[in-house]
């Protein structure tokens, strides 16, 4: 049984002016979510600028979505860390709040070897009960996991059910879903690869284009679910300049921009996070206003 099919929004952090984690932005963002179609919530990831919340913070942004979300659809958690215990420590208390499943990054700096990883994976897992999700993203930790670890993770333990796959490398992609026989959930990490994703064999996306076009990011997924793949492929084409427009500057800095340009948050940001460039910041509005999102 899948956590969710169709269209995860990596959902953001909003903070106020100063630093402090904002509540009511937030969930002002989740209801425009749910209300946007969006088929769940992944909460404290790398988009939710989790790296720099307190560990307090992290905890309390998550138990805070679940209350806000009720159970009208499902919550992941971030809950990843290069040290093992404290991705422990934070996947059992997301687990004590109500998450349907968790999101764990591959260990950051580290660079274990795939023992390693499928250790630290494994450990983690067997400490809590909830689905997990594997997060794969090279650029952003040093180290791939390998098809054959997440293979090896998928049949040797039982809750790690799915991967989130950003390494941008379809042709990997192919050999996860080849080497586990459809037995794991794959969900693109990356908005501009959704239908390539799915039509071998993906359940969705794991979305930053979904916290400002939410209903837009579901439709793509859902219409290759309902067998248009046509249509699918035409949203997809459609929205392809504002997902990169989204990447101009690394995550999460254009898509805050964006939401700020939206009116719907403030658009703070912690170091070493930095304000948008103007030229940037020009072409991302554009990127919007070319999909109606702005005027």
């Amino acid at each position: 049984m899948s956590i969710f099919t169709g269209a995860g929004v990596a959902i953001v952090t909003p903070m106020k002016a100063n630093g402090e984690v904002d509540r009511e932005s937030f969930e002002k963002l989740i209801e425009m979510q749910i209300a946007g179609g969006t088929d769940a919530i992944i909460v404290c990831g790398t988009t939710g600028e989790a790296s720099t919340l307190t560990h307090e913070e992290h905890l309390d942004t998550i138990k805070y979505c679940c209350e806000v979300v009720n159970k009208r659809i499902p919550v992941v958690a971030g809950t990843g860390s290069n040290c093992t215990e404290t991705a422990i420590y934070l996947s059992k208390e997301a687990e004590q709040y109500g998450v349907d499943g968790v999101l764990l990054v591959s260990p950051y700096y580290n660079k274990a070897t795939q023992n390693g990883l499928y250790a630290h994976f494994k450990t983690v897992a067997e400490s809590i009960k909830v689905p997990v999700i594997l997060y794969n993203v090279q650029s952003r930790t040093g180290v791939n996991i390998a098809p054959e670890t997440v293979a090896r993770l998928n049949k040797d333990v039982e809750n790690i059910v799915a991967v989130k796959e950003a390494s941008g490398n379809i042709s990997q992609v192919a050999t996860i879903a080849n080497l586990t026989d459809g037995k794991i959930d794959i969900y693109s990490g990356n908005d501009d690869q959704i239908v390539p994703i799915m039509s071998l064999g993906g359940k969705g996306v794991i979305s930053v284009l979904s916290n400002v076009a939410p209903k837009l990011t579901h439709d793509i997924c859902q219409s290759y679910l309902d067998g248009d793949v046509k249509k699918s492929f035409e949203l997809q084409m459609k929205a392809l300049d504002l997902c990169h427009a989204l990447f101009y500057e690394v995550n999460p800095i254009p898509v805050k921009k964006a939401l700020e340009l939206m009116g719907l948050i403030g658009g703070t940001l912690r170091m070493p996070l930095s304000e948008m460039e103007p030229a940037n910041a020009e072409r991302l509005a554009t990127a919007m206003k070319n999909l109606g999102i702005l005027k």
